[in-house]
């Protein structure tokens, strides 16, 4: 079937050139063409040009106006945790009242609260809850996702949370990779037993994992309070017998040796960075592991920023993501992460598109077929309103722009109120 989007004032995150990801400087451009016309045949982007170049084809089965909107390549949130149960609003309130994060851990909140409610429910429960924040997102205009399991720290509950997401995978449009998080904590009934908790993990919960064919990657909370370098790089191995690449979260409330082991065991992403330091950054130039920053866990847990501009100034890529989760960024509006970007971390506008698009695909692994409008890729994209430009997108922090949505060419037809 052939689709054509007509009437596009701005159409954006174009590329012909086969790019994968972009560093440095190559941040700053994301290219875009106005008065444009964009085709997708069976799923697909066929071409895209002005109206002043070459009129829109007329072979097509079905028109859609874009009304004088800018298109943009969906979301790509390479970093959440969004199977999870229920909310976490009186940690919040712990917050004000001036606990932090490690602290709030410490008394049993956090991840192990997240861990006991989780427990209690089905998988049908918990698969219910999460479809509904898949169609919040969809409906913002995330296209791909990460999501981690982690709130399990049993292997059944592991397991449980991974299996809902391969029923998630098969049952929306959204484009889900899985990530096995088993070492997000240690387990309640480990306590003071860190080194056999990391013994289940690699001797048990791996195995396990592997053998459903349920994660496509491995990630560890490596930082101050959760798991050293050492047995980060024990359970990255592990999971690199059964195929499963690893995502670390590293150096978000200390300098952690997160980086170095991730860089160490070719890690595809590290993510967080919130404490990153200058040799940190030396340390991830001219690999392949992606720098991934999480904003909105710095707005929400009142933070340091990750530091963006020595990043792209030491020529890396980087990645803006979510980091969806009931405890310290309970939200998945890439469009407010964006805008958090160029306000907290004094990204360029443009340079916060490419993080939360082709770089964010990139930090998954999709980057070949997501991220961009190009030929050949999937027709993951959203309309927006009439917009002035594009710089109004992060401008507009709160307006909500996004008019329509189409994931592999089609539209998702999803209201949130």
């Amino acid at each position: 079937m052939k689709l054509l989007i007509k009437n596009i004032a701005i159409l954006a995150g174009i590329d012909t050139g086969g790019t994968l990801k972009k560093c440095g400087e190559e941040m700053a451009h994301f290219d875009a063409i106005n008065d444009a016309w964009l085709l997708v045949e069976d799923g697909i982007i066929t071409e895209f040009d002005t109206t002043a170049d070459r009129p829109a084809p007329t072979d097509v089965d079905t028109e859609v106006d874009a009304q004088g909107g800018a298109v943009m390549p969906c979301w790509c949130d390479s970093h959440t945790h969004i199977v999870y149960a229920g909310s976490r609003e009186q940690e919040f309130v712990d917050k004000i009242n001036g606990l932090s994060y490690a602290e709030i851990a410490k008394r049993g909140g956090g991840i192990l609260n997240s861990a006991d409610r989780l427990h209690a429910l089905t998988e049908q429960e918990l698969y219910e809850q999460a479809m509904e924040r898949v169609r919040e997102v969809i409906a913002k205009g995330t296209g791909a996702i990460e999501i981690k399991s982690g709130y399990g720290l049993n292997t059944q509950d592991e397991l449980k949370m991974l299996r809902v997401i391969a029923r998630m995978q098969e049952s929306t449009r959204l484009r889900i990779v899985s990530t096995f998080l088993g070492a997000h904590a240690v387990g309640r009934e480990y306590a003071g037993r860190q080194g056999e908790y990391v013994d289940l993990v690699v001797n048990e919960m791996i195995p396990a994992v592997a053998a459903e064919g349920l994660a496509n990657f491995v990630d560890v909370f490596c930082d101050q309070g959760f798991f050293t370098p050492e047995e980060t790089a024990r359970i990255l191995e592990a999971g690199a017998k059964y195929g499963m690449r690893g995502k670390i979260h590293g150096q978000e409330l200390a300098p952690s040796g997160g980086v170095e082991v991730a860089v160490k065991h070719q890690a595809l992403s590290v993510d967080h960075l919130e404490s990153m330091a200058d040799d940190d950054i030396a340390m991830l130039r001219g690999t392949d592991t992606m720098p991934t920053a999480l904003p909105g866990t710095s707005f929400f847990l009142n933070m340091p920023f990750a530091p963006a501009r020595k990043m792209i100034a030491a020529g890396l890529p980087m990645t803006i993501a979510s980091d969806y989760n009931p405890g310290s960024t309970p939200s998945g509006d890439m469009k407010f992460v964006v805008s958090l970007a160029c306000i907290k971390m004094r990204l360029q506008p443009a340079e916060a598109f490419n993080a939360a698009t082709i770089n964010g695909a990139a930090a998954m692994g999709l980057s070949t077929d997501y991220g961009s409008i190009a030929p050949g890729k999937v027709a993951n994209f959203f309309i927006t309103k009439p917009i002035p430009s594009l710089d109004f997108i992060p401008y507009a922090y709160t307006t909500p722009l996004i008019a329509r949505t189409f994931l592999a060419g089609i539209e998702q037809y999803i209201r949130l109120w």
